[in-house]
């Protein structure tokens, strides 16, 4: 159930388009590659292009009117990240949708031409995307996932929802800067907490069943899952061996919590697609990535799943459930 929305807003808003040049619907057709670095079957991977399909057409874009749609999904693969980006350069697309890190850096690498808006990626300043988040300057701009202190807002919940917990693992991508921030965030706050933090690389299934089994056998852990493309592409075996190990755990995205996670803290990703169609349509109008400032999320949302709470024993405090954007029961 939807209760509030948490409102925070960084680098900079959307400028309105003026109304009477949204009206005007060019006479040749556009043409606007999609590329998703999760995999097609993936449910939430689909609702993402669904939603911006749906934004597109409320700014009056319509498949096979219009608009012609290429869509190719990277399924969490470097090579296929490669493959794809350059099948879909070679369509000549007046501008590319890339849904996430790989998409986007995987497009980056095949051109600095061609305008590209991306979604939910963590932190495109420092992954090279953009020159900042105020003046993109090159052919890339979109919507960043992330705040770093978002970390320490994801102890604090974990802390709130179970008292009890002392020790920490973290499953985090060390090789990237995202992995490093949000872990940096996290630590900055364990000590006022009372937590010891272990950190997990979360880039081989066997690494993280092996470290997740071992911090396990000690009493009062818990579970950290942050942000990366390996934590979403795996996020029911993650959220299977939480489970099996009695470990509170607190995810980035309501998706987890609705496949049986305890409780999430971040963005809506939704949202950030719906806005991605601000953007396209916007560049297809005649305005350029670098002039089009990078934009944080300005819709967080904390989910709960109280079947998996009741499951591990934890009466969830009512504060907690009255800030709640979602229940489920």
């Amino acid at each position: 159930m939807r209760r509030r929305d948490f409102i925070a807003l960084i680098g900079g808003g959307t400028v309105a388009w003026p109304l009477a040049a949204r009206a005007q619907q060019p006479d040749q057709m556009r043409r606007i590659g999609v590329l998703i670095s999760t995999a097609s079957d993936d449910p939430v991977g689909q609702a993402r292009v669904a939603t911006f399909l749906q934004g597109l057409q409320q700014l009056g874009w319509t498949d096979g009117r219009n608009m012609r749609i290429d869509t190719r999904w990277a399924s969490n693969n470097a090579d296929n990240g490669r493959k794809y980006a350059a099948e879909l350069i070679a369509l000549a697309p007046d501008v590319i949708l890339a849904g996430g890190s790989l998409a986007t850096s995987s497009l980056l690498q095949a051109t600095r031409a061609v305008p590209i808006v991306f979604a939910l990626v963590p932190d495109p300043v420092g992954a090279g995307y953009v020159d900042s988040l105020a003046r993109p300057g090159g052919n890339a701009t979109g919507f960043a996932s992330i705040d770093y202190s978002m970390g320490a807002k994801w102890l604090e919940l974990l802390k709130e929802i179970a008292p009890g917990v002392t020790r920490v693992a973290v499953l985090r991508d060390s090789t990237v800067p995202t992995g490093i921030g949000q872990f940096g965030a996290i630590q900055s706050v364990a000590p006022s907490v009372g937590v010891e933090l272990r950190p997990v690389d979360a880039r081989d299934l066997g690494e993280i069943e092996r470290a997740i089994t071992a911090f396990a056998g000690a009493p009062n852990g818990g579970l950290i899952v942050t942000q990366s493309g390996f934590t979403i592409l795996h996020r029911k075996l993650i959220i299977t061996l939480a489970a099996q190990h009695r470990l509170p755990a607190i995810y980035a995205y309501s998706s987890h919590v609705a496949d049986g996670g305890l409780i999430s803290y971040g963005p809506d990703s939704m949202d950030a697609y719906r806005r991605a169609a601000g953007y396209v349509d916007r560049i297809l109008r005649g305005e350029k990535p670098a002039d089009l400032p990078v934009q944080a999320p300005t819709k967080y949302e904390l989910a709960i799943n109280l079947k998996t709470a009741k499951a591990l024993g934890i009466t969830v405090p009512p504060t907690l459930l009255a800030r709640a954007d979602e229940v489920i029961e």
